[in-house]
């Protein structure tokens, strides 16, 4: 690509996390080409990458801790390998790729941005999310989006136990099976309107799926406010 950097290379075999951290924030775009970074050898381990405020392309070449990309805010993060709890939490903008397996509660909180996991996601995915799209190529763990707020959950494959428990206004989308549905979760008609809103997720996140295979879950409305008469419900 014109005008490209050369990537930075980083080798966590011989540095240490808060330097890499510190190295990531002090290199901000100088009005060039985004800064590029190798990430080699991190070993499992956690808050890598983490606090991203400015638009760069990171690869991490092996499996992550928990936190990766937390917080992040306009920069890419591709991760080549498995990555854990929390994978990019409250993230606000800007894109994470897990090129292998997710572990509990991936994207927790995200306000923004777009998480892609290639392949299975564990339980809680998307927990609380307030605005981020998520497209998972396989399948997520039970209570998967509890209470998500805003944004998309897309699972092409199967979908655990209580999904969307006590949700708001967040949009599921499931190809597969469906273990149960939380409280206040309900099947919903998948209109043009939703299957060209899904295409769009999908070819953003590089994954081939027909979206009128899926299915869309949402809040049925009826525990937003607290009411004796469902208190069973709660």
């Amino acid at each position: 690509m014109s005008g490209a950097r050369a990537p930075v290379e980083f080798d966590l075999a011989v540095g240490d996390t808060r330097s890499l951290n510190r190295s990531l924030h002090d290199a901000a775009p100088d009005g060039g080409a985004p800064p590029r970074w190798r990430i080699r050898n991190p070993g499992g381990r956690h808050a890598l990458c983490v606090g991203m405020d400015a638009e760069a392309a990171l690869e991490v070449f092996g499996h992550v801790g928990y936190y990766c990309g937390g917080m992040n805010q306009a920069a890419h993060i591709v991760i080549h390998g498995n990555a854990g709890p929390g994978v990019a939490e409250n993230m606000m903008s800007g894109s994470v790729r897990v090129k292998g397996d997710a572990s509990q509660s991936a994207g927790a909180s995200g306000r923004g941005g777009l998480l892609v996991i290639e392949g299975n996601a564990s339980a809680r995915c998307g927990i609380s999310m307030k605005g981020i799209d998520i497209v998972v190529a396989g399948s997520v763990g039970h209570m998967s989006a509890f209470m998500a707020q805003a944004g998309h959950l897309v699972v092409c494959g199967d979908a655990g136990a209580d999904l969307g428990d006590s949700i708001y206004e967040a949009v599921l989308f499931v190809r597969g099976s469906v273990g149960s549905l939380g409280a206040d979760c309900i099947e919903k008609e998948m209109t043009d309107g939703h299957v060209e809103r899904l295409g769009g997720l999908l070819a953003a996140a590089g994954v081939e799926a027909d979206a009128r295979s899926f299915r869309r879950y949402g809040s049925a409305r009826r525990l937003y406010h607290f009411h004796v008469d469902r208190a069973d419900e709660y």
